[in-house]
């Protein structure tokens, strides 16, 4: 019996993830553009809609970027009016990112998009929660043996 080739495309994890995540991604482009977002965009917003306001540090910690990263995102998010961006009344040095009313209200169109995208998957709810929870693992190990931005 051949052993398998532990160099092909096809046996390799990150090759796996890479293709699930653009193609994934991808799935969300016509659900959020009529809403004005970009999934990364989309992703702040669902940070804001945990927490708001917040810091531009937390936010970033909680989106896994660095707030230089960041900055344009929120830019553009306040262009359109879905939040605004102060200095902190407590710490001059904190950016404040606070949602709008605009933003508020987007979350109510916002709450179909996982039912949107589990259909266009075809997965049944129990298989999309195993993923996720697979690939909170694959995070937290590779947490551990990275350092984050």
């Amino acid at each position: 019996m051949t052993q398998p080739n532990v160099l092909a495309l096809e046996n390799q994890v990150c090759f796996a993830l890479t293709v699930a995540a653009r193609t994934t991604v991808a799935l969300y482009k016509p659900i959020l553009e009529p809403l004005g977002l970009t999934h990364p965009q989309y992703l702040v917003m669902l940070a804001l809609w945990e927490q708001d306001p917040r810091t531009l540090r937390s936010l970033a910690d909680a989106l896994r970027l660095e707030p230089a990263t960041l900055s344009p995102l929120l830019k553009r998010l306040e262009a359109v009016g879905y939040l605004r961006r102060e200095r902190s009344t407590t710490d001059e040095r904190a950016l404040q990112v606070t949602l709008t009313e605009h933003g508020r209200q987007l979350r109510r169109i916002a709450e179909t998009i996982p039912e949107r995208v589990a259909r266009s998957l075809e997965m049944s709810p129990e298989s999309l929660i195993a993923l996720r929870d697979s690939l909170t693992e694959v995070i937290q190990a590779t947490t551990a043996v990275t350092p984050r931005p």
